[in-house]
């Protein structure tokens, strides 16, 4: 396969399509519904949690994080500590948007597992041991938000620039978070087929348009309340028709 042929613009909506068919198969199959969205619940539920306990404690955390500011005229004090608290807040919402997905495969990872199982066009290899496949999941989810914590840590130094932060990061950011929720959902599948976290990272990112498109619309369908809990288990469906798709012939 070519470069060229790697990063055709119809990958996006191809990427897209994967996740609107993997929906469909979901819906069409009532006996996958407690199985897929008992654990995205659960999910929901333990970020909801951490991040309400963390806004409730952002006025100790900005002072403590603020301390040079004491002395400063308090207008200006003010200001300045209701701005930290403004990113330290959006950090923390987004911050749990790309660990939920991560989180949920963790929790659900054998539910999750009989759905991709199902949905595999071509099943390949044997899924792990239940016990070693919760902990791998939970270290590359790990591994995984931390990267995109670090790139997302980036990003909001640079949105505090004049027209660039109102710009190419939002926009930024959106992709880097699309790209991973591809590698994320696509995870048990290439698993299956023997691919490693960097195997992983590798392959999706020579088709990165195809990754973009299905992770993107992910990204939005997640953004509409409840979205994330109604649409995990569809994009798991998605993720296996994409990693399928992204491994056939190899």
């Amino acid at each position: 396969m070519t470069a060229l042929e790697r990063s055709r613009p119809r990958d996006l909506f191809d990427g897209a399509a994967c996740l609107l068919r993997g929906l469909a198969i979901f819906i069409a199959t009532p006996g996958l519904w407690p199985i897929g969205l008992l654990p995205a619940l659960l999910a929901l539920v333990v970020l909801a949690a951490l991040v309400v306990g963390f806004v409730a404690a952002l006025p100790a955390v900005v002072g403590a994080v603020t301390p040079f500011a004491n002395g400063w005229n308090p207008s200006d004090r003010d200001v300045l500590r209701l701005l930290v608290g403004l990113l330290l807040a959006v950090g923390a919402v987004w911050l749990a948007m790309i660990s939920y997905t991560a989180l949920a495969l963790a929790i659900g990872q054998p539910f999750y597992e009989t759905i991709s199982g199902r949905v595999d066009p071509a099943p390949i290899g044997k899924p792990a041991r239940p016990w070693r496949a919760i902990t791998r999941t939970l270290r590359d989810g790990l591994l995984l938000t931390a990267l995109t914590a670090g790139i997302g840590l980036v990003l909001l130094v640079l949105g505090l620039v004049p027209l660039v932060g109102e710009t190419l990061v939002p926009v930024t950011g959106a992709c880097v978070t699309a790209f991973f929720l591809s590698v994320e959902l696509t995870s048990i599948t290439l698993e299956r087929r023997g691919l490693g976290l960097a195997d992983r990272l590798a392959l999706l990112w020579r088709r990165r348009l195809l990754a973009l498109g299905f992770g993107l619309a992910v990204f939005v369908l997640f953004l509409v309340p409840l979205g994330a809990v109604l649409a995990m288990p569809g994009a798991v469906a998605g993720g296996t028709l994409l990693a399928a798709r992204l491994t056939a012939g190899r």
